[in-house]
Protein backbone atom coordinates (compact mmCIF):
# COMPACT_ATOMS: atom_id res chain seq x y z
CA UNK A 1 0.00 0.00 0.00
CA UNK A 2 1.15 3.37 -1.12
CA UNK A 3 0.05 6.77 0.48
CA UNK A 4 1.26 10.20 -0.71
CA UNK A 5 1.08 12.86 1.80
CA UNK A 6 1.55 16.67 1.06
CA UNK A 7 4.09 18.71 2.22
CA UNK A 8 7.46 17.88 2.76
CA UNK A 9 7.24 14.40 3.37
CA UNK A 10 7.64 12.08 0.71
CA UNK A 11 5.98 8.92 -0.53
CA UNK A 12 4.90 6.60 2.04
CA UNK A 13 6.12 3.20 0.01
CA UNK A 14 5.37 0.50 3.07
CA UNK A 15 2.20 -0.15 4.79
CA UNK A 16 1.76 2.11 7.95
CA UNK A 17 -0.07 -0.47 10.14
CA UNK A 18 3.58 -2.33 11.35
CA UNK A 19 5.25 0.68 11.81
CA UNK A 20 2.01 1.60 14.20
CA UNK A 21 1.69 -1.92 15.67
CA UNK A 22 5.52 -1.23 16.87
CA UNK A 23 5.69 1.98 17.71
CA UNK A 24 2.17 0.77 20.24
CA UNK A 25 4.16 -1.48 22.10
CA UNK A 26 6.88 0.68 22.43
CA UNK A 27 4.35 2.54 24.08
CA UNK A 28 2.95 0.05 26.02
CA UNK A 29 6.36 -0.86 27.76
CA UNK A 30 6.59 2.92 28.35
CA UNK A 31 3.72 2.99 30.64
CA UNK A 32 3.96 -0.77 31.93
CA UNK A 33 7.66 0.85 33.10
CA UNK A 34 5.74 3.35 34.72
CA UNK A 35 2.40 1.95 36.95
CA UNK A 36 4.88 -1.49 37.72
CA UNK A 37 5.63 1.28 40.74
CA UNK A 38 2.22 1.91 41.57
CA UNK A 39 1.41 -1.26 42.07
CA UNK A 40 4.10 -2.22 43.77
CA UNK A 41 4.19 0.66 46.01
CA UNK A 42 2.86 -1.72 49.15
CA UNK A 43 5.67 -3.82 49.36
CA UNK A 44 8.40 -1.40 48.28
CA UNK A 45 7.70 1.16 51.28
CA UNK A 46 7.56 -1.58 53.69
CA UNK A 47 10.97 -2.88 52.28
CA UNK A 48 12.67 0.29 51.79
CA UNK A 49 11.23 1.83 54.66
CA UNK A 50 9.78 5.07 52.75
CA UNK A 51 7.22 7.20 53.85
CA UNK A 52 4.57 8.63 51.61
CA UNK A 53 6.08 11.70 50.61
CA UNK A 54 9.75 10.83 49.87
CA UNK A 55 7.79 7.25 47.63
CA UNK A 56 5.38 10.22 46.07
CA UNK A 57 8.79 12.08 44.79
CA UNK A 58 10.43 8.93 43.44
CA UNK A 59 7.08 8.14 41.39
CA UNK A 60 7.26 11.87 40.54
CA UNK A 61 9.54 14.23 40.36
CA UNK A 62 12.21 11.91 40.27
CA UNK A 63 11.19 10.50 36.70
CA UNK A 64 9.55 13.87 35.69
CA UNK A 65 12.94 15.76 35.95
CA UNK A 66 15.19 14.65 33.55
CA UNK A 67 11.90 13.46 31.40
CA UNK A 68 10.58 16.43 30.61
CA UNK A 69 14.11 18.52 30.37
CA UNK A 70 15.36 16.22 27.94
CA UNK A 71 12.02 15.98 25.78
CA UNK A 72 12.66 18.97 24.01
CA UNK A 73 16.84 18.54 22.88
CA UNK A 74 16.50 14.42 21.93
CA UNK A 75 13.09 15.30 19.68
CA UNK A 76 15.04 18.36 17.75
CA UNK A 77 17.81 15.04 17.42
CA UNK A 78 14.91 13.05 15.91
CA UNK A 79 14.15 15.78 14.01
CA UNK A 80 17.28 16.29 12.29
CA UNK A 81 18.40 12.56 12.24
CA UNK A 82 16.62 9.32 12.58
CA UNK A 83 13.46 9.67 14.76
CA UNK A 84 13.19 5.66 14.25
CA UNK A 85 16.90 5.22 15.98
CA UNK A 86 16.02 7.37 18.77
CA UNK A 87 12.98 6.05 19.60
CA UNK A 88 14.98 2.70 19.74
CA UNK A 89 17.44 4.21 21.86
CA UNK A 90 15.29 5.15 24.28
CA UNK A 91 13.61 2.27 24.45
CA UNK A 92 16.60 0.49 25.58
CA UNK A 93 17.72 2.78 28.32
CA UNK A 94 14.69 2.93 29.53
CA UNK A 95 14.61 -0.56 30.20
CA UNK A 96 18.10 -1.01 31.42
CA UNK A 97 17.07 1.43 34.39
CA UNK A 98 14.04 -0.59 34.96
CA UNK A 99 15.57 -3.36 35.59
CA UNK A 100 18.36 -1.29 37.59
CA UNK A 101 15.49 -0.33 39.99
CA UNK A 102 14.91 -4.25 41.42
CA UNK A 103 18.66 -3.41 42.73
CA UNK A 104 17.45 -0.41 44.95
CA UNK A 105 18.05 -0.84 48.70
CA UNK A 106 17.06 2.47 49.61
CA UNK A 107 15.30 6.04 48.62
CA UNK A 108 18.51 7.64 46.94
CA UNK A 109 19.01 4.48 45.06
CA UNK A 110 15.37 4.05 43.65
CA UNK A 111 14.97 7.91 43.29
CA UNK A 112 18.43 8.15 40.83
CA UNK A 113 17.24 4.78 38.99
CA UNK A 114 13.99 6.45 38.61
CA UNK A 115 15.51 9.26 36.97
CA UNK A 116 17.84 7.44 34.64
CA UNK A 117 14.17 5.28 33.22
CA UNK A 118 12.76 9.11 32.88
CA UNK A 119 15.61 10.18 30.80
CA UNK A 120 14.85 6.85 28.48
CA UNK A 121 11.59 8.02 27.93
CA UNK A 122 12.20 11.20 27.57
CA UNK A 123 13.54 9.97 23.89
CA UNK A 124 10.00 8.04 22.80
CA UNK A 125 6.87 9.70 22.80
CA UNK A 126 7.65 12.89 20.98
CA UNK A 127 9.54 11.17 18.12
CA UNK A 128 6.87 8.97 17.53
CA UNK A 129 4.15 11.61 17.32
CA UNK A 130 5.88 12.57 14.54
CA UNK A 131 6.67 9.72 13.03
CA UNK A 132 3.02 8.46 12.95
CA UNK A 133 2.18 12.33 11.74
CA UNK A 134 4.36 11.37 8.62
CA UNK A 135 2.88 8.44 7.86
CA UNK A 136 -0.70 8.75 7.93
CA UNK A 137 -2.74 11.72 6.36
CA UNK A 138 -4.70 14.36 7.87
CA UNK A 139 -8.11 12.76 7.57
CA UNK A 140 -6.91 9.16 9.43
CA UNK A 141 -4.56 10.83 11.35
CA UNK A 142 -6.08 11.20 15.15
CA UNK A 143 -7.52 7.50 15.05
CA UNK A 144 -3.67 6.55 14.01
CA UNK A 145 -2.85 9.03 17.38
CA UNK A 146 -5.58 7.29 19.58
CA UNK A 147 -4.52 3.50 18.29
CA UNK A 148 -0.77 4.63 19.53
CA UNK A 149 -2.28 6.10 23.16
CA UNK A 150 -4.05 2.95 23.76
CA UNK A 151 -0.15 2.16 24.77
CA UNK A 152 -1.33 3.89 27.63
CA UNK A 153 -4.28 2.11 29.19
CA UNK A 154 -2.81 -1.05 27.78
CA UNK A 155 0.40 -0.37 29.54
CA UNK A 156 -0.80 0.56 32.52
CA UNK A 157 -2.86 -2.51 32.70
CA UNK A 158 -0.06 -4.67 31.74
CA UNK A 159 2.17 -2.87 34.42
CA UNK A 160 -0.27 -3.50 37.20
CA UNK A 161 -1.68 -6.90 36.47
CA UNK A 162 2.18 -8.54 36.07
CA UNK A 163 3.26 -5.99 38.64
CA UNK A 164 1.26 -7.88 40.82
CA UNK A 165 1.30 -11.03 40.23
CA UNK A 166 5.28 -11.59 39.70
CA UNK A 167 5.58 -10.05 43.20
CA UNK A 168 3.07 -12.02 44.46
CA UNK A 169 4.60 -14.96 43.05
CA UNK A 170 8.13 -14.16 43.43
CA UNK A 171 9.34 -10.63 44.62
CA UNK A 172 8.61 -6.51 43.82
CA UNK A 173 12.43 -7.10 42.24
CA UNK A 174 11.67 -9.58 39.74
CA UNK A 175 9.12 -7.37 38.43
CA UNK A 176 11.33 -4.88 37.48
CA UNK A 177 13.97 -7.36 36.17
CA UNK A 178 11.60 -9.09 34.12
CA UNK A 179 10.12 -6.02 32.93
CA UNK A 180 13.34 -3.97 31.91
CA UNK A 181 14.63 -7.60 29.98
CA UNK A 182 11.60 -7.51 28.01
CA UNK A 183 12.34 -3.88 27.18
CA UNK A 184 15.93 -4.69 25.81
CA UNK A 185 14.68 -7.61 24.09
CA UNK A 186 12.38 -5.03 22.12
CA UNK A 187 14.62 -2.61 21.18
CA UNK A 188 16.78 -4.14 18.45
CA UNK A 189 13.45 -5.50 16.98
CA UNK A 190 12.58 -1.53 16.48
CA UNK A 191 15.78 -0.86 15.17
CA UNK A 192 15.73 -3.29 12.43
CA UNK A 193 11.67 -2.67 11.24
CA UNK A 194 10.89 0.94 12.19
CA UNK A 195 12.02 3.23 9.51
CA UNK A 196 11.63 7.15 8.79
CA UNK A 197 9.82 8.31 6.61
CA UNK A 198 12.63 9.97 3.66
CA UNK A 199 12.27 14.03 4.11
CA UNK A 200 14.01 16.28 2.25
CA UNK A 201 16.82 18.08 3.53
CA UNK A 202 14.95 21.20 4.03
CA UNK A 203 13.03 19.03 6.46
CA UNK A 204 15.71 17.80 8.37
CA UNK A 205 18.18 20.69 8.41
CA UNK A 206 16.64 23.69 8.99
CA UNK A 207 14.75 23.27 12.38
CA UNK A 208 16.71 24.61 15.61
CA UNK A 209 14.85 25.10 19.05
CA UNK A 210 15.63 28.62 18.36
CA UNK A 211 13.57 28.83 15.14
CA UNK A 212 10.78 26.20 15.85
CA UNK A 213 9.76 27.87 19.80
CA UNK A 214 8.81 31.03 18.98
CA UNK A 215 6.75 30.12 16.25
CA UNK A 216 4.68 27.80 18.42
CA UNK A 217 5.18 29.96 21.74
CA UNK A 218 3.34 32.81 19.18
CA UNK A 219 -0.18 30.48 19.13
CA UNK A 220 -2.22 30.84 22.49
CA UNK A 221 -4.07 27.27 21.30
CA UNK A 222 -0.54 26.01 22.23
CA UNK A 223 -0.32 27.30 25.68
CA UNK A 224 -3.80 26.70 26.18
CA UNK A 225 -3.98 22.95 25.37
CA UNK A 226 -0.46 22.55 26.88
CA UNK A 227 -1.32 23.60 30.40
CA UNK A 228 -5.34 22.24 30.21
CA UNK A 229 -3.50 19.00 29.44
CA UNK A 230 -1.30 19.10 32.26
CA UNK A 231 -3.35 19.96 34.88
CA UNK A 232 -5.68 16.81 33.90
CA UNK A 233 -2.40 14.84 33.52
CA UNK A 234 -1.69 16.27 37.48
CA UNK A 235 -4.45 14.51 38.48
CA UNK A 236 -3.99 11.31 36.46
CA UNK A 237 -0.83 10.86 37.03
CA UNK A 238 -0.99 11.51 40.53
CA UNK A 239 -4.13 8.87 41.15
CA UNK A 240 -2.84 5.98 38.77
CA UNK A 241 0.27 6.41 40.95
CA UNK A 242 -1.65 5.93 44.41
CA UNK A 243 -4.69 4.55 43.75
CA UNK A 244 -3.82 1.00 44.29
CA UNK A 245 -2.34 2.12 47.57
CA UNK A 246 -5.84 3.83 48.17
CA UNK A 247 -6.96 0.13 47.59
CA UNK A 248 -4.82 -1.44 50.02
CA UNK A 249 -5.53 0.95 52.86
CA UNK A 250 -9.11 1.99 52.48
CA UNK A 251 -10.65 -1.03 50.86
CA UNK A 252 -8.48 -4.34 52.90
CA UNK A 253 -7.34 -5.01 48.91
CA UNK A 254 -4.63 -7.74 48.64
CA UNK A 255 -1.79 -7.11 46.36
CA UNK A 256 -3.54 -9.48 43.47
CA UNK A 257 -7.30 -8.06 44.35
CA UNK A 258 -5.42 -4.28 43.71
CA UNK A 259 -3.93 -5.87 40.40
CA UNK A 260 -7.12 -7.44 38.93
CA UNK A 261 -9.13 -4.34 40.06
CA UNK A 262 -7.76 -1.71 38.30
CA UNK A 263 -5.87 -3.57 34.91
CA UNK A 264 -9.40 -4.07 34.53
CA UNK A 265 -10.86 -0.44 34.94
CA UNK A 266 -7.35 0.66 32.85
CA UNK A 267 -7.90 -2.29 30.48
CA UNK A 268 -11.74 -1.61 29.57
CA UNK A 269 -12.25 2.61 30.43
CA UNK A 270 -8.48 3.55 29.21
CA UNK A 271 -8.81 1.77 26.36
CA UNK A 272 -12.58 3.01 25.27
CA UNK A 273 -11.75 6.28 26.06
CA UNK A 274 -8.99 6.68 24.24
CA UNK A 275 -10.40 5.25 20.69
CA UNK A 276 -13.31 6.97 21.61
CA UNK A 277 -11.24 10.31 21.56
CA UNK A 278 -9.76 9.25 18.40
CA UNK A 279 -12.42 8.23 16.59
CA UNK A 280 -14.82 11.54 17.66
CA UNK A 281 -11.91 14.10 16.68
CA UNK A 282 -11.84 12.48 13.14
CA UNK A 283 -15.47 12.44 12.49
CA UNK A 284 -16.29 15.55 13.78
CA UNK A 285 -12.81 17.37 13.60
CA UNK A 286 -12.89 17.57 9.89
CA UNK A 287 -15.90 19.54 9.91
CA UNK A 288 -15.12 21.79 12.63
CA UNK A 289 -11.37 21.63 14.42
CA UNK A 290 -12.53 23.32 17.34
CA UNK A 291 -13.80 19.79 18.10
CA UNK A 292 -10.50 18.64 18.84
CA UNK A 293 -10.39 20.75 22.19
CA UNK A 294 -14.33 20.91 22.76
CA UNK A 295 -14.07 16.87 23.18
CA UNK A 296 -11.62 17.18 26.30
CA UNK A 297 -13.06 19.78 28.09
CA UNK A 298 -16.80 18.21 27.76
CA UNK A 299 -14.71 14.62 29.10
CA UNK A 300 -13.13 16.47 32.23
CA UNK A 301 -16.73 18.25 33.27
CA UNK A 302 -17.70 14.73 33.96
CA UNK A 303 -14.40 12.83 34.93
CA UNK A 304 -14.27 15.28 37.44
CA UNK A 305 -17.19 14.55 39.90
CA UNK A 306 -17.24 11.00 38.94
CA UNK A 307 -13.50 10.24 40.44
CA UNK A 308 -14.45 12.02 43.98
CA UNK A 309 -17.81 9.62 44.11
CA UNK A 310 -16.11 6.45 43.19
CA UNK A 311 -12.96 7.10 45.71
CA UNK A 312 -15.20 7.92 48.34
CA UNK A 313 -17.07 4.89 47.61
CA UNK A 314 -17.58 2.43 50.74
CA UNK A 315 -18.30 -0.16 48.28
CA UNK A 316 -15.67 -1.97 46.67
CA UNK A 317 -17.90 -3.28 43.11
CA UNK A 318 -19.63 0.24 43.78
CA UNK A 319 -15.92 1.75 43.45
CA UNK A 320 -15.37 0.09 40.50
CA UNK A 321 -18.22 0.82 37.92
CA UNK A 322 -17.90 4.08 39.52
CA UNK A 323 -13.86 4.90 38.94
CA UNK A 324 -14.27 3.09 35.20
CA UNK A 325 -16.23 6.03 33.68
CA UNK A 326 -13.53 8.32 34.65
CA UNK A 327 -10.86 5.87 33.91
CA UNK A 328 -12.08 6.46 30.43
CA UNK A 329 -12.91 10.22 29.69
CA UNK A 330 -9.64 11.30 31.45
CA UNK A 331 -7.58 10.21 29.14
CA UNK A 332 -10.08 11.33 26.43
CA UNK A 333 -7.87 13.80 25.42
CA UNK A 334 -4.94 12.20 24.02
CA UNK A 335 -5.90 11.64 20.00
CA UNK A 336 -7.36 14.80 19.30
CA UNK A 337 -4.84 17.08 21.75
CA UNK A 338 -1.60 15.14 20.44
CA UNK A 339 -3.20 15.47 16.52
CA UNK A 340 -3.55 19.69 17.54
CA UNK A 341 -0.12 19.79 18.43
CA UNK A 342 0.98 18.31 15.24
CA UNK A 343 -0.97 21.07 13.38
CA UNK A 344 0.15 23.94 15.30
CA UNK A 345 3.36 23.89 12.95
CA UNK A 346 4.77 22.99 9.71
CA UNK A 347 5.70 19.09 9.37
CA UNK A 348 9.79 19.96 9.90
CA UNK A 349 8.76 20.86 13.50
CA UNK A 350 6.47 18.56 15.07
CA UNK A 351 8.25 16.58 17.12
CA UNK A 352 9.78 19.54 18.35
CA UNK A 353 6.25 20.85 18.84
CA UNK A 354 5.11 17.76 20.40
CA UNK A 355 8.31 17.70 22.85
CA UNK A 356 7.48 21.55 23.82
CA UNK A 357 4.15 20.36 24.53
CA UNK A 358 5.31 17.09 27.06
CA UNK A 359 7.75 19.53 28.06
CA UNK A 360 5.11 21.86 29.79
CA UNK A 361 2.51 18.17 30.76
CA UNK A 362 5.35 16.34 32.45
CA UNK A 363 6.95 18.82 33.97
CA UNK A 364 2.89 19.41 35.66
CA UNK A 365 2.20 16.44 35.84
CA UNK A 366 4.35 14.05 36.41
CA UNK A 367 6.39 15.80 38.08
CA UNK A 368 3.61 17.78 40.92
CA UNK A 369 0.80 14.91 40.66
CA UNK A 370 2.42 11.90 42.21
CA UNK A 371 4.48 14.23 44.65
CA UNK A 372 1.65 16.53 45.77
CA UNK A 373 -0.81 13.57 46.56
CA UNK A 374 2.18 12.09 48.47
CA UNK A 375 2.81 15.62 50.50
CA UNK A 376 -1.20 15.85 51.42
CA UNK A 377 -1.26 12.52 52.49
CA UNK A 378 1.24 13.00 55.68
CA UNK A 379 -0.35 16.50 55.96
CA UNK A 380 -3.50 14.92 56.04
CA UNK A 381 -2.28 11.88 58.52
CA UNK A 382 -3.03 13.42 61.88
CA UNK A 383 -6.57 14.13 60.91
CA UNK A 384 -7.59 11.28 58.68
CA UNK A 385 -5.37 8.16 60.08
CA UNK A 386 -5.40 5.45 57.78
CA UNK A 387 -8.07 7.68 55.02
CA UNK A 388 -5.39 9.89 54.45
CA UNK A 389 -4.66 9.14 51.32
CA UNK A 390 -7.96 8.83 50.07
CA UNK A 391 -8.65 12.35 50.93
CA UNK A 392 -5.05 13.33 49.54
CA UNK A 393 -6.21 11.23 46.00
CA UNK A 394 -9.77 13.04 46.58
CA UNK A 395 -8.25 16.73 47.09
CA UNK A 396 -6.56 16.26 43.30
CA UNK A 397 -10.14 15.86 41.13
CA UNK A 398 -10.54 19.56 41.48
CA UNK A 399 -7.78 20.02 38.85
CA UNK A 400 -9.81 18.21 36.12
CA UNK A 401 -12.47 21.30 36.62
CA UNK A 402 -9.51 23.78 35.81
CA UNK A 403 -8.07 21.93 33.12
CA UNK A 404 -11.92 21.95 31.33
CA UNK A 405 -12.18 25.44 31.22
CA UNK A 406 -8.50 26.27 29.63
CA UNK A 407 -9.62 24.00 27.01
CA UNK A 408 -12.68 25.66 26.76
CA UNK A 409 -10.84 28.65 26.13
CA UNK A 410 -8.35 27.22 23.42
CA UNK A 411 -11.63 25.84 21.06
CA UNK A 412 -11.86 29.80 20.46
CA UNK A 413 -8.24 29.48 18.83
CA UNK A 414 -7.44 26.66 17.65
CA UNK A 415 -9.34 27.18 14.46
CA UNK A 416 -7.29 30.06 13.69
CA UNK A 417 -3.71 29.02 14.87
CA UNK A 418 -4.22 25.32 12.90
CA UNK A 419 -1.82 25.01 10.07
CA UNK A 420 -2.86 22.23 6.89
CA UNK A 421 -0.88 19.77 5.87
Amino acid sequence: MSERLTGPAAVVTRSPGPILALLLLAYIFNFLDRQILGILAGPIIKDLQLTDAEFGAIGGIAFALLYSVLGVPLAMLADRTSRSKVIAGALAVWSGFTALCGTATGFTQLFVYRLGVGIGEAGGVAPAYALIADYYPPKRRARALAIFSLGIPLGLAAGTLIGAYLASWISWRAAFYAMGIAGLVLAPIMLIFVRDVPRSAAATATVSLSQAFPIIARKPAFWLMAFAASLSSLAGYGLALWTPTVLERSFGFGLIERGQFLASIFLIGGTAGVFAGGWLADRLGQGDRRWYARLPAIAWLITAPMFAIGLLSSDPWAAWGLLLIPNALNILWLGPVTTAVQHLVAQPMRATASASFLLINNLIGLGVGPTLIGALSVMFKERYGTEALRYASVSVVGFYLIAALLMLLAVRRLREDWVED
